[in-house]
Order: C-alpha cells, then structure tokens, then sequence
C-alpha cells in the first residue's frame, strides 16, 4: 500500500514541463493520491515553442491516469476567490474530500535590478506569492476539519532564507510566505493540519532557467558561464531537479512526517542563503 492511499491533493502551478508543480503532481499520485493539476489560463514557452497551459495539464492528467491513478485539471488563478472556490469545491465533489494542498504557483514579477521595480510588480508579486496561498489555505482548511486534519506545504525558495541580488520582489514575498506558514502552522496543529515550506535552491525548471538566461544577458556572458558563477556556491555544484522537491513534499505530505510543522525544509544542494 502506497503512504497516500485514499487522500486527495490540489497542486497549484502544475503545468509546467520541467516544473516543480508537475513533479509533485506525478509523486503525489504515485504515492496514491487523488490529484487535481491547477493552473491559471495562457500559454508557457519552452524549447522555443508556445504551449497553452491547459493543453499542458490535459497531458499531466492523462499521463497520471494511464499510471492507474485519479486525477483532474482545473483552471484555476490563485489571484481569484471565485476560481478558488470552484477549484475546491469540484475536488471535493468528485473525491470526497481534501487532505493535501501544496502551493507551488509563483511569479517573478520585480525580479530585476531593485531601482528598475515598479509598485506595480511588487503588488502582483505579493498577489500571487503570498495572497493566492493565504486564500487557498482558507478555502481547503474547512475541508480539512472535515476529515480531521490535512496537510498544507508551501513551496518557498532559499530567497525565503536569505537574499541573490536582482530578485527583490519574489526574494521579500517568499520571506512573507515562511510567516504564513508559520502562522497556520501554530493557529491549526490542534486540528490536524500540519504547515510547512519546502525552499528549493537552484532546481533546472523553466522558471529557472529564464532567470539564467536573463542574468547572463545583464552581465554579458554565455548562459554556460552564468550557470557555473551561480553554482559555484553549490556544494554539489549543480542545480537539482524538479523530482528532489517533490521527494520532500511528499515525505511532508505523508505520514512519516506526522509530528513535523512550522518548517523551512531546504532542497538545495548546500547552497549557502545569501545575506
């Protein structure tokens, strides 16, 4: 018997191909969760070509069932109360209940030099990395109760530990996410509901490697070389991959991690936190 037989997950920012959310997605129904693939509607561009994200989550859902697990896709903008809504309340009607919500979804708005932000990325940057998690957490924790307790794991970053100049927006946000983690962390453990961050370091996904592509532009030198300045300061002097955080979520989804919460798990290959 798998270590998530009969729980049921919603895994937001799941469309990715080489993402942190896909991965987890195929760990978690792996592991025997009912899982429900969530993205906001577009497109993503990777290799070159522009795919719709939805197109995107169709294949993740079919790729989980022809495994023999149970999943959905769901349109869903964590900006949005309504799409919350909907999003929960189907998962709850075609599976009966919610145990796992991981919230993977982030953005890179005001990842720039920090007098070339605007207000303007700031805000959407804090929508999406700290209001859509503390939204979603209060549409699944009512569900939770129902079933006597769940599991919440925020998807923070070493940004959530220390500072990489250039990345002023999402490195301040992600710091606020380890405060709401912490927050539901002591306000829900006497209902069952555990919180934690996992904070990935360098991981090779495509949010990350645009972040390398853009930095070896400011700085006037090959992708190549930027990759081997920013692992430098890895022991392992590599990025991880999308699999090595969804080995840690599933471990703080499942029952080995029955009397963990409140934590900040670095995946990150001994990459030091910055400042």
């Amino acid at each position: 018997m798998t270590s998530l037989n009969g729980k049921v997950a919603i895994v937001t920012g799941a469309s990715a191909p080489q993402g942190i959310g896909r991965a987890i997605a195929l760990r978690l129904a792996g592991e025997g969760a009912a899982v429900v693939v969530a993205d906001i509607e577009g497109s993503i561009e990777t290799d070159g070509k522009s795919r719709l994200k939805a197109d995107l989550l169709a294949q993740l859902v079919s790729e989980i069932q022809a495994s023999g697990g149970r999943a959905r896709a769901a349109k869903m903008d964590v900006t949005s109360v309504e799409d919350i809504e909907i999003c929960v309340a189907n998962a709850v009607a075609e599976f009966g209940r919610l145990d796992i919500l991981v919230n993977n979804a982030g953005s890179l708005a005001g990842s720039d030099n920090f007098l070339s932000t605007t207000p303007g990325q700031w805000e959407l940057s804090f929508h999406v990395n700290i209001l859509g998690p503390m939204m979603l957490s209060q549409a699944v924790i009512p569900e939770m109760r129902k079933v006597g307790g769940g599991r919440i794991i925020n998807i923070g970053s070493t940004g959530s530990l220390g500072a990489e100049a250039g990345f002023g927006a999402y490195t301040t946000m992600k710091h606020g996410l380890v405060g709401l983690t912490k927050t539901l962390a002591a306000e829900f453990g006497s209902d069952g509901i555990l919180c934690n961050t996992v904070c990935p370091g360098y991981i090779a996904t495509d949010m990350h490697n645009a972040a390398n592509v853009r930095l070896a532009g400011e700085n006037g030198i090959s992708v190549e070389d930027m990759k081997r300045r920013r692992y430098a300061s890895v022991t392992v002097k590599a990025a991880g991959l999308p699999e090595d955080v969804a080995n840690a979520v599933a471990y703080l989804a499942g029952p080995q991690s029955n009397y963990v919460t409140g934590i900040n798990l670095p995946v990150a290959g001994g990459v030091p936190f910055g400042i």
